[in-house]
């Protein structure tokens, strides 16, 4: 079982910046991604972005140039940089950890509880 507790978030006008952070533990091992989604009731879970252990990272087109993730690999966190922040970046934000035992087995997926990202005037 692996855990994960999510910090950051809340309110800011637009234009404004937040960060959010997320701390992985328990049985973890060598290989995993590490990311965050976000959803707004009554819709999909959509991508922000993912990092892999080794560095590789994905952004959803819609956040890329304003957001920026990164992860410590030794304190299994991971952190998501969020500039120039829209009204339609507002939605609860999912820290997502995925890992598997090997190149052959299928991906363990964990998620955080969600934090409140909200961006108004």
């Amino acid at each position: 079982q692996v855990q994960l507790v999510e910090s950051g978030g809340g309110f800011v006008q637009p234009g404004g910046s937040l960060g959010l952070s997320c701390a992985a533990s328990g049985n973890i091992f060598n290989v995993f991604i590490m990311g965050w989604y976000r959803q707004v009731s009554g819709t999909e879970r959509e991508l922000v972005a993912t990092i892999s252990s080794g560095g590789t990272t994905e952004y959803a087109d819609s956040v890329k140039g304003r957001f920026t993730i990164s992860r410590n690999y030794a304190k299994k966190t991971v952190s998501l940089q969020m500039n120039s922040l829209k009204p339609e970046d507002t939605a609860v934000y999912l820290c997502n950890f995925r890992q598997r035992r090997n190149v052959l087995a299928k991906y363990t997926e964990y998620w955080g509880r969600g934090t409140q990202v909200t961006v108004a005037p």
